[in-house]
């Protein structure tokens, strides 16, 4: 969430800070405009923005974006947006919470999607917007360290479950850090700007993605184990067939799920 954009006459009438909601404010002007920039918009997109927060993201993309939706949950901010934006009739702002919003159904269309996300909800987030129909590329200002999840390799200490259930679906880029002396009030983490653009083929069809997504977390929840051990504690099978059922997908027993790749998970799925 950010405010560098706040009117000075509007700054006294914001309501106190919701530790509770993680609202940390984006107050840096340049490096808003970097994160408006990732998002490549062309004046026809419709946009939607996930915690608007007090307006300072949300002043840039109104000037940019064809349609401007803004999906406010704090209803003290959604009231002062409201008054804001009355007079901008590409801009509405939604009250609600993101995760019970049908985001395809809101844009009535194809769109992007941008947001500074409360951190304490991240994952989940970035999960809900995976849903089909996908924003056609999101960005967002992530933790770092989710950001580094994000792009992982397999092998390395940051890969895992997230890694691959995105990479499955999208494409993920860690783009430029952002201090924690850009917001206000200060978060204890450093921060970091990430692109996710869908696939034109994702590696998992719609109908296997709750399936891939299970089997991926499920895995990942063992990862120091030998998928032979990992897809008899899975499936509850004997050693006999969980080798066939590893040799299907082309991997070998003895590796560990730490360092497969989203490929071998997919065919790991439908050999199952």
């Amino acid at each position: 969430m950010d405010d560098a954009g706040a009117r000075p006459r509007d700054r006294g009438a914001f309501p106190p800070t919701r530790k509770s909601l993680g609202q940390h404010f984006l107050t840096d002007r340049r490096i808003l405009g970097r994160i408006a920039d990732a998002l490549h918009l062309t004046g026809s997109e419709t946009v939607l923005e996930i915690g608007p927060g007090r307006g300072a993201l949300t002043d840039i993309l109104a000037e940019r974006a064809g349609r401007l939706i803004a999906i406010e949950y704090d209803r003290a901010l959604a009231e002062i947006l409201r008054e804001r934006y009355a007079r901008r009739g590409n801009v509405l702002i939604a009250e609600a919470d993101v995760l019970t919003v049908n985001l395809g159904e809101l844009a009535a269309g194809p769109y992007v999607l941008i947001g500074n996300v409360p951190y304490y909800i991240t994952t989940p987030i970035l999960f809900h917007a995976l849903v089909p129909p996908r924003a056609d590329r999101a960005v967002y200002l992530v933790q770092k360290e989710v950001a580094d999840r994000l792009v992982a390799s397999p092998g390395s200490k940051e890969y895992g479950a997230l890694t691959v259930n995105v990479a499955a679906v999208a494409r993920a880029e860690s783009l430029f850090k952002v201090p924690a002396g850009a917001f206000s009030p200060p978060p204890k983490v450093e921060s970091a700007v990430v692109r996710i653009t869908p696939h034109a083929t994702p590696l998992v069809a719609p109908e296997e993605e709750r399936p891939f997504r299970t089997l991926v977390q499920n895995a990942f929840g063992m990862r120091r184990k030998q998928m032979r051990r990992v897809l008899r504690s899975i499936y509850n099978l004997d050693v006999e067939a969980a080798d066939a059922l590893l040799a299907r997908a082309g991997i070998e027993g003895e590796v560990r799920p730490e360092t497969l790749s989203p490929q071998d998970f997919a065919r790991l799925l439908r050999a199952v």
